[in-house]
């Protein structure tokens, strides 16, 4: 079977509040939104926001498990891009976790929380190159 991810949604609370994070902090584009849902176009993936209401009437839940349980990582081209992107991060709705430091494993990385608690690294790491579509490979 093909080694693949195609989506990860997201439960939030609040569109705009997500989207300020989203396209204001990251710097992202939508590529297609309405009044629930926003979806961008990641290299090789989807990620959507969707109201947290919406997303647990889809699944037949009552609720969704809150965040925390797992992160997301999101690399950077060089270490000294890391500390600036969760400071624009936090300043767009965002709650830094971590500031930028050198874990033991090496590289350099930060989190930071969403509005909705979901946790993103911002991570430089030599070994993981950023191929110009944005692709990161294993140990290259």
């Amino acid at each position: 079977m093909q080694q693949q991810i195609s989506c990860v949604t997201l439960g939030i609370a609040d569109l705009a509040r997500s989207k300020r994070f989203y396209v204001d902090g990251f710097g992202w584009t939508p590529v297609f939104e309405n009044p629930e849902i926003v979806f961008y176009q990641m290299n090789g993936l989807m990620l959507g926001t969707w109201l947290a209401k919406s997303l647990a009437d889809d699944t037949y839940q009552a609720t969704l498990p809150r965040p925390g349980g797992s992160n997301m990582a999101h690399n950077v081209a060089t270490q000294d891009a890391v500390q600036p992107l969760l400071d624009r991060l936090a300043q767009h709705g965002g709650k830094i976790l971590r500031n930028g430091d050198a874990p033991p494993h090496g590289g350099f990385r930060g989190y930071v929380a969403d509005p909705d608690g979901h946790i993103w690294e911002i991570a430089f790491n030599p070994t993981w190159p950023i191929s110009p579509e944005g692709y990161v490979t294993w140990g290259v």
